[in-house]
Parts: C-alpha cells; structure tokens; sequence
C-alpha cells in the first residue's frame, strides 16, 4: 500500500458557512490571467486553474476540504473554482459543465452519486481535460485518478475497536448513502472483522440499513427502531460517520444507554471527538485531510501541466477499469490517544474538545 510520510501541519483555517458555494462559483479569476504565479517556469503559458466539484459542504469535514485544497493549490500558483451540489445529482453534473465551459486545466470532483458521475469524466475527457476522483472514486468510467484513504481499512478499524470492547452482543450497523462508493467500502471493511464472529454465534447483527445521503435523521430513526425492537438489548452501534454516530447517541441517549453502548463513528468531527471526551462515542476514524487536500492539489497541478504523477499507487477497480491510487492510511481515535492525534495535529485545539469536561481530567500539555 502506498503510504505518506508526510508531516501533519497544523493549521486549518476556520470553517465557513455551510453550503454558501452552492450553485455558485468561488474565485471567479478571468481565464487565461496574464498574472503568472512566482515560481513559474518559463514553459508555463497560463496560470493553471481547477475545477473542484464538490457533492456537500454541509458537513465540517468537507469545509475544511475545501479550504486545505484551495490553500495548497493558490500556494502553488493555481487558481481554484469551487461548486457545492447539496447532493443533488443533477447539480453536481450541471455544475461540472460550467466548470469545463470556464476553462478549467483539471477538474477534481467529490462525487454525490458514484455512478450518475461517470458523465462528468466523459464530457471532461471530451475537452481534454483530466479528471481526479476525490476521496470517493466515480464508477464505470476512466476516470484519471482517485486520492483518497484506505477506506476499507477505516471500516475494519470501526469494527476492531467495538469487538475489542465488546466481543459478544446484539450489533446495529448503520451504513452511510447507498449512492456514495466509500459507504460500501466501510461496510466491505466492517463485515471483514464482524462476519467471522457473527458465523460464530458471538454477534447478532440485529439491524442492518443505509442512511440516505449520511442524514443523522435517518440514523436516529434506525437506532431508535432496532432499540424498540430489541426491548434496549443492543451492545454496539457501527455508525460509519460521525453525524450518524451523533444521532445513534442521542437515541441512546433518550434511553439511558449512552455511554452503555459502544459507537463507532468516522471523520473526527468537533462534536464527535468532545463525545469521546465524555464517554458517549467510543472512537472516531480521523483521517489526516491536510495531507489528502495537500496530495490531491499537488496532482491535479500535475496533471493539468500534462506531467508524470510520481507517486507510487496501486489501483482499485471501478467496474470499468483498474483506476491508478493514492491511498493514505486513517487513524483510529479514541479517549486514549485523542491529545496526541487530533489535538497534537492543530485539527481541533483541547479547550474545545474538552469543554465539557473538569479540566483536571484534561490530558496534560505536551
């Protein structure tokens, strides 16, 4: 597997407001800007401009995508043009249309719908531009490249650590959108570790959904429905992000079992890691964005300019071909290890992950 050595820095800038980008366009630079960036080279006839089309912004997670990627593009002398979708499937097309027609050199989308997408990889490839899936691969197409993170690995390390503290029990698993790729490779990851145990007899798995487009409502009404159904005997719930872990706890929460029952979750959200602070949430898979956004900005420069990626990948099938990849391995996040993390790496600063704690319980200053 291919890994980075990189340096985690700190220093996300702060989230803006939620979907503001949606249905417009940020950064709107004229194209073809006389301007060149300082470290241009001689050969470089126009400043490279990308087309990021992203599925949500709703979440804090793909703030801070957004932010890291346009911060590490613009230092390197692109320009970046960002459009939102709210997960419609239809916007997220139209959007990447107007992208390719304002002249973009590379267009790196955030799929909604892994499939339906497959049409912006065919109308970029038909105006020569390449096209980067990611943290989400697009299926059926030839699409260029996928930067994303082991995602099979974040399911399997969501199942490890409730098995670890609960071997035997009743399980709900919550899966994420049934359109998003990632989703089933979380569940690919989850069952690797579960199946065994449930072939056993040691797991019941007594609930098993999908929550479309990752909604915490719909992740609320499965723990509340698998709790009604199983008179509270549940053991532990394998949310596959944060917000549905979030709405798993205040299910739980509504019968005395927060904190009772184990959940994972996925993304290190604030609320997600100050859950863990106190109890509620078991762990979180923090996946380090910094170094996706610096990678996946990094490439598409590479790949607008027409040059060699120079990165060892491996690939990973998408129905239509074996699709070149870089992976960066996730980290499993819990009570234990939450300073030397999420904390330790500038993405969320102590006083807020613990502010709900007495501070003598707060981890030490390194």
């Amino acid at each position: 597997m291919a890994l980075f050595s990189l340096a985690i820095s700190a220093g996300c800038s702060k989230p803006s407001e939620g979907d503001a980008t949606a249905g417009k366009t940020e950064d709107k630079a004229a194209k073809g800007a006389d301007a060149k960036p300082a470290d241009a080279k001689p050969g470089d006839k126009k400043k490279i401009t990308i087309g990021f089309s992203m599925d949500t912004l709703k979440e804090e997670r793909w703030q801070r995508d957004r932010d890291l990627f346009k911060a590490k593009a613009e230092s390197l002398g692109a320009t970046v043009l960002v459009q939102s979708a709210n997960s419609d499937d239809a916007l997220q097309n139209s959007q990447a249309e107007n992208l390719l027609t304002q002249g973009v050199d590379v267009l790196v989308v955030v799929p909604h719908n892994a499939k339906t997408t497959a049409t912006i990889v065919e109308s970029a490839h038909k105006q020569n531009v390449p096209v980067i899936a990611y943290d989400r691969l697009i299926l059926d197409s030839d699409v260029d490249l996928y930067v994303s993170f082991d995602n099979v690995r974040v399911g399997e390390l969501q199942a490890e650590y409730l098995v670890k503290k609960h071997p035997t029990g009743s399980y709900v698993l919550i899966g994420g959108s049934p359109t998003d790729n990632n989703a089933k490779l979380f569940r690919e990851g989850q069952m690797n570790i579960l199946k065994p145990l449930v072939d056993k007899g040691d797991i019941k798995v007594v609930a098993d959904q999908w929550a479309k487009d990752w909604q915490p409502v719909e992740g609320l009404k499965i723990t509340e429905n698998a709790l009604t159904k199983n008179n509270n005997n549940v053991t532990a719930v394998v949310a596959s992000n944060d917000g549905l872990a979030g709405a798993a706890v205040q299910a739980l929460g509504e019968q005395k079992l927060a904190g009772k029952v184990g959940v994972s979750g996925q993304d290190a959200e604030l609320a997600a890691c100050q859950r863990i602070a106190a109890g509620t949430q078991g762990m979180t898979v923090y996946k380090p964005i910094k170094l996706l956004a610096d990678k996946a900005a990094e490439l598409a420069i590479k790949l607008a300019k027409k040059e060699p990626v120079g990165e060892k990948t491996q690939t990973v099938n998408n129905g239509k071909k074996d699709v070149a990849s870089v992976l960066i391995a996730p980290i499993a996040v819990d009570k234990d290890n939450l300073a030397s993390t999420v904390i330790a790496d500038g993405f969320h600063k102590v006083e807020d992950v613990y502010k709900d704690v007495p501070k003598e319980q707060w981890p030490a200053a390194k």
